[in-house]
């Protein structure tokens, strides 16, 4: 049985550049159906988080501490441990048997498999209602109140993802400070920076290319 989300999944709604209603927008079924494939995400975003890590942490072996390498007393006779070094794992001060070493965690996941789990990802926004269109946004001055506005006026308050086709000077300086917000182009985009924002708005160029592509 479908419900009314699933049969108006591909439709959002289309606001000017000032967010004042305008109509909706309908999508490519093909593309944006409303599922999204969990699997995927889950392997996306392991990537992107092993790709974040500096792999910085370091630990000294027995060789690198300092101290002698002298043995500390005979082998026999003592009535002690037998031990070869004071810079032995075993001591205070001594080297670390299996302590993290420099590494880098990066790896990379096929171009077709990015593309796949970003559609994805947008397909769980849509299906969650929280994608909307605008036109194009251009901006005549780079003031905060022209991207604040907008957000007032679409009534967006939660952390917010705006996709665009360019980011020129003035729109760049325009949003920089406008809080909860992320500017990406849209070529720069991935399924984390949508997964990590609640809402989206991208502009209908954006909405038109991704059908294209």
């Amino acid at each position: 049985m479908k419900t009314k989300t699933d049969v108006h999944v591909n439709k959002i709604p289309l606001f000017s550049s000032k967010g004042k209603k305008l109509n909706s927008m309908e999508l490519n079924k093909d593309v944006f159906n409303g599922k999204s494939n969990n699997a995927l995400l889950y392997q996306l975003l392991r990537m992107y988080n092993a790709n974040k890590r500096k792999g910085t942490a370091s630990t000294k072996t027995r060789g690198e501490v300092r101290g002698s390498g002298k043995k500390p007393w005979r082998q026999k006779g003592t009535g002690r441990a037998r031990v070869g070094s004071k810079r032995n794992p075993v001591w205070r001060g001594g080297g670390i048997a299996f302590g993290p070493h420099p590494r880098d965690f990066r790896y990379s996941v096929p171009k077709k498999m990015k593309r796949k789990a970003f559609i994805s990802s947008l397909n769980a926004k849509l299906k969650a209602g929280k994608v909307v269109a605008i036109e194009d946004l251009v901006l005549e001055n780079p003031k905060t109140k022209n991207v604040s506005g907008l957000l007032k006026s679409l009534n967006i308050t939660a952390k917010v993802l705006l996709l665009v086709q360019k980011i020129d000077k003035n729109l760049l300086l325009a949003s920089r400070n406008v809080e909860k917000l992320t500017l990406k182009k849209i070529a720069e985009a991935t399924a984390l920076d949508v997964l990590s924002n609640d809402r989206v708005i991208m502009t209908k160029p954006v909405a038109e290319s991704l059908e294209r592509s």
